[in-house]
């Protein structure tokens, strides 16, 4: 039996479990790059591209999946915006998008940032917690 997706109108999620393809751009979006280097296979093709761009062919040399999977992570980190491709001859080589990376690395600082914030925050009034329970006594 084939299942076939409800029609859902533009830009929302249908009730049967497939989405619509035209998804409204929203904030929670901005860490899909991050989303996309949690799968082990994924974040080992954007750490090789990172050091040199590559071919699919060359990627599968290094790595225990086929050139087919290559491809849809490949895909998959394009969609993202992490890679971008250009041909050469009969291949297409694959380097990282400095402009992906660069949000990517934006995002987060902004998130250790705050991260670190708050950590000022807890240590300040973890010292003000201190000395309000041991007060020091003056001396005459």
């Amino acid at each position: 039996m084939r299942v076939r997706p409800c029609p859902a109108p533009a830009g929302e999620y249908s009730t049967s479990g497939s989405v619509r393809r035209s998804l409204p751009f929203v904030s929670a979006y901005r860490d899909a790059g991050l989303g996309l280097l949690g799968d082990p296979m994924r974040r080992a093709i954007f750490e090789t591209l990172a050091s040199r761009p590559s071919s699919v062919g060359e990627l599968a040399e290094q790595l225990p999946i086929s050139r087919p999977a290559v491809s849809q992570h490949l895909k998959a980190l394009k969609d993202g915006g992490l890679v971008v491709a250009h041909a050469e001859g009969t291949r297409r080589i694959y380097r990282l998008d400095p402009q992906g990376v660069a949000a990517l690395r934006a995002w987060l600082d902004g998130v250790w940032e705050h991260a670190l914030a708050g950590f000022h925050k807890f240590a300040e009034q973890a010292v003000a917690d201190d000395t309000a329970d041991h007060p020091t006594e003056e001396q005459p």
